[in-house]
């Protein structure tokens, strides 16, 4: 837990749902796949009282941002998401500006879910797209298609004011000045309407992890520099691997001192 300066300053929630339908090869966090179906109700309530234990140690604050990450958060049912956001509130002041983020695959299953998070209370959204073409998803273990991912990202347009999508670059056989041709196609609207952030494959990922969908955890390394295409396209540098334009950028991953539950 990080905790600013000063009681009673602004901070951030983070909710960490560790579950996937699978596991892909890239991905180091901590996550795992559930050959059961689980108890979301039960997860309920042992985050509200994670979230009661942390405020009696952190109290007094103002959440600004809360983040549901993953594993696959997207695959809550929204009445959970709906849970823990009332548990928050029931323990800190909600900034009336708050940023409520979650991450979404872009399968159809999951994206028929939007509408019900949006009513949750998430407001804004941020897509595990990684790749715009088949073959590269298959590659990254990803489980939907590069149709089903635009239409994710226009669904998610239409529904929340706020969302992003990730793509990964320096893949493994990835040309160079992919973004000036994939770009376009992704995008097609004014820069200020999303953020795409671009998150490094690492290259020590062996062949054999590239292909599989479960398994081992890739081999670290530092991630590499954003491509000199994302500066091409006019997107300022955010941190050492992502770029994004900062007028959408997710708030709670550049501002807020954070409380993980």
């Amino acid at each position: 837990m990080q905790s600013g300066d000063r009681q009673g300053s602004a901070f951030g929630v983070y909710v960490h749902w560790p579950f996937c339908l699978s596991k892909c090869p890239y991905c180091d966090f901590n996550s795992h796949v559930s050959h059961v179906p689980v108890d979301e109700t039960r997860f309920a309530r042992a985050f509200a009282a994670e979230i009661a234990t942390t405020a009696a140690r952190i109290p007094g604050r103002t959440v600004s941002t809360i983040f549901f990450g993953g594993g696959t958060p997207s695959l809550m049912q929204p009445a959970t998401v709906g849970a823990i956001l009332d548990a928050i509130a029931r323990h800190w002041s909600i900034a009336s500006d708050v940023e409520v983020t979650l991450e979404a695959n872009p399968t159809s299953v999951e994206a028929t879910r939007f509408r019900g998070f949006r009513s949750a209370g998430i407001n804004r959204v941020s897509l595990g797209v990684q790749a715009l073409d088949d073959t590269a998803l298959k590659a990254l273990g990803r489980l939907h298609s590069a149709q089903e991912a635009l239409g994710a990202v226009a669904l998610a347009r239409s529904i929340f004011e706020r969302y992003s999508f990730d793509l990964i670059y320096a893949r493994p056989g990835q040309a160079r000045g992919f973004l000036a041709t994939r770009f376009p196609t992704t995008h097609g609207q004014e820069p200020s309407a999303a953020t795409i952030s671009f998150t490094g494959a690492r290259r020590n990922m062996p062949a054999s992890d590239r292909a599989r969908t479960a398994g081992s955890r890739p081999r670290p390394s530092a991630a590499p520099q954003r491509p000199r295409s994302s500066r091409k396209a006019g997107l300022p540098g955010w941190s050492r691997s992502d770029t994004a334009w900062s007028a959408m950028r997710c708030s709670h991953e550049s501002r807020s001192p954070t409380s993980f539950c």
